[in-house]
């Protein structure tokens, strides 16, 4: 019986934690090829910036498919529509920026309303839905725009995602930074060890201590690298507070809540689910109305990056956010996934573009080897889950 427990607890740290270590495998691969350009400071700062709306998306495409397995089509659009709003109120209005940001997030909830209803009380399939929701934002931001582009935002708009925490510097290092990075290895391991504990006084299966300490010491690590490659270049970007603050408020959310447990159960049998008392239709309904308030925070800070309201804006991020969920584990039936798992597939996608880019690698080869990646992630994650049952 133990040595079957054991093989069931190695099995599932192959799933969850092969995504991350390809990323790091990834890296280094990038950063041999690159001859160290890769990982210089600058670009590691870069690369978060640069794939930041990519994980506001996945974090809530994760939730629409763990909970139902649908996906979300029309994100790529919102988020075109959501940065003319923006675009039409500061641009050509001069509406005040938060006035504006407030007036967007709405918009965004608005339409995840239209398009939750239409899913989960009238019961159209969610590809048919958002596909038209795709259609017809993309139809409104160039109804929106002319075919023009809006600019120049103002600096407060454009801190949100080129600004920093401020902080004194001691030789090169910014001590801001490196406070962060401490407080949050803290933070991290006593969230992990508390975790842990909870688990065994539970009864459920855990990995055995030289795999659990050896996985906390190699995160900590790279907790404490990342930091002092932020506190080299700039500091810490305020878009990465929001970041954080976002993942873990989904995290607590997908694993601490009542309705957070309702999705997985949702996705893993949604007759069961019904008989349970759960209101799957309410709690359907939810995730496509966050979806369309992330769409819209990812309209925000694509905006703000690029510093222009655009009619081509949006195009391809569905893909994207899809893709992330499902190379960070996500089952394609729903069901499980992780928060996590969902940042870690957006910056695989994201170190896979940056890289080749840095390379020279044009965007056609790029999307074949993101296409591959993403095969490769989704056949794993099948022969890994027959193996776990086998056993």
């Amino acid at each position: 019986m133990n040595n079957q427990n054991t093989k069931k607890s190695s099995s599932v740290n192959l799933r969850q934690y092969s995504m991350l270590i390809a990323l790091v495998v990834i890296m280094i691969f990038f950063q041999a090829l690159t001859k160290g350009i890769f990982l210089k400071p600058q670009n590691v700062t870069n690369l978060i910036l640069q794939n930041s709306y990519v994980i506001i998306l996945a974090v809530g495409m994760l939730l629409c498919i763990v909970s139902s397995g649908a996906i979300d089509l029309s994100v790529g659009s919102v988020v075109a529509f959501t940065g003319a709003i923006l675009g039409v109120l500061i641009v050509q209005k001069g509406m005040n920026t938060w006035l504006a940001i407030i007036i967007t997030l709405v918009a965004g909830l608005l339409i995840g309303m239209w398009q939750g209803f239409w899913i989960a009380y009238v019961g159209i399939p969610a590809f048919i839905v958002t596909l038209a929701g795709m259609l017809i934002f993309r139809g409104l931001t160039l109804y929106i725009l002319q075919g023009m582009t809006l600019s120049p935002f103002p600096k407060d708009f454009l801190a949100i995602s080129s600004g920093f925490l401020p902080g004194a510097k001691v030789g090169s290092f910014n001590i801001t930074a490196i406070i962060i990075g401490v407080a949050a290895m803290v933070l991290y391991a006593i969230t992990e060890i508390s975790e842990r504990q909870s688990k065994k006084h539970k009864g459920y299966v855990v990995s055995n201590n030289g795999v659990f300490f050896a996985k906390l010491v190699v995160i900590l690590a790279v907790i404490a690298v990342f930091s002092l490659w932020l506190a080299l270049y700039e500091g810490f970007p305020i878009l990465l507070i929001i970041l954080m603050v976002l993942i873990m408020a989904y995290s607590f959310y997908a694993n601490k809540t009542v309705s957070g447990r309702y999705l997985y159960a949702m996705g893993g049998n949604a007759k069961a689910a019904v008989l349970s008392g759960i209101n799957t239709k309410k709690a359907l309904f939810s995730t496509f109305v966050n979806m369309g308030v992330l769409a819209a925070l990812g309209g925000i800070v694509f905006t703000s990056r690029l510093q222009s309201a655009t009619p081509t804006a949006g195009e391809g991020f569905e893909m994207d956010a899809i893709a992330a969920c499902y190379i960070g584990g996500a089952a394609v039936m729903g069901g499980s996934g992780t928060v996590a798992g969902a940042v870690v597939g957006a910056l695989v996608m994201g170190v896979i573009n940056n890289g080749l880019s840095i390379m020279g690698v044009g965007s056609d080869i790029t999307q074949v080897v993101k296409g591959f990646v993403l095969l490769a992630a989704v056949v794993f994650d099948i022969v890994s889950k027959k193996r776990a049952v086998e056993m």
